[in-house]
């Protein structure tokens, strides 16, 4: 029979845990009244019932404020896409050097993408004169000098946007041609990791191969939509996004 300092010794926990009050409960006594405890032996009542309510409450409170912020989103979603497709698109390229000075810094993506092709050597020479004008103007007037910053601001954003934009149109081409191998191989590891090789794993094939698994779903297309799981589970061992 294990003596009492060892039975402390494994339970952890010390002598001074009791009082001289407390007694070791028979097994067999039952309990007729939670609400009788006058030595305190049951602890403090839990209120477990008023605690799952409040917490449904809550739930539900936060499950309200959620829809109500992405109802919010999709509206303001929709407010700017009214906006956009009100604006209507100029005809010279003056009035185009306006339409970007009156376009929202968070639309000038969207813009540039809209009309790339007007955005060529012809519209920039045409800006770079009017700024050569204004800096060398004989007075120069303060609304002179603030027009000199709205045009060297509005020329260098023109101009990275159209550099990431470019870009990312030429790595989407190759993430298509990338997808199609991808899609049409017998073997999909051997091709994983041959185009690692190739470095041609990258974020903008795992986006558009995102676009197509959306889209097949979409259109109820869900065996397609499963392989193509199969095949994003591939490449992010091989992926750095």
């Amino acid at each position: 029979m294990a003596s009492s300092s060892s039975l402390r010794f494994n339970l952890a926990i010390p002598t001074s845990t009791f009082s001289k009050s407390t007694k070791l409960r028979n097994p067999t006594t039952k309990v007729r009244c939670i609400g009788w405890d006058p030595e305190g032996i049951l602890g403090a009542p839990k209120s477990g019932h008023i605690a799952r309510i409040e917490f449904k409450r809550r739930l539900e409170k936060d499950s309200e404020a959620r829809e109500a912020f992405e109802r919010q989103v999709r509206d303001e979603k929709e407010r700017r896409r009214a906006l956009r497709q009100s604006r209507v698109i100029p005809d010279t390229k003056e009035e185009l050097v306006e339409y970007f000075l009156d376009t929202e810094a968070q639309d000038i993506e969207f813009e540039i993408a809209r009309l790339r092709p007007r955005l060529n050597e012809d519209f920039f020479s045409h800006l770079k004169l009017e700024l050569g004008k204004l800096r060398f103007a004989v007075s120069k007037t303060q609304d002179i000098e603030d027009r000199v910053i709205e045009l060297e601001t509005l020329e260098k954003a023109l101009q990275e946007g159209i550099d990431a934009y470019d870009k990312m149109q030429s790595e989407l081409i190759t993430a298509r041609k990338s997808l199609m191998k991808i899609l049409t191989s017998d073997d999909i590891k051997a091709t994983l990791l041959d185009m690692v090789e190739q470095n041609e794993l990258n974020r903008s094939l795992l986006t558009l191969l995102d676009e197509n698994i959306a889209n097949a779903y979409q259109g109820n297309q869900t065996q397609a939509a499963d392989y193509m799981e199969k095949i994003r589970g591939a490449m992010l061992k091989y992926i750095t996004v």
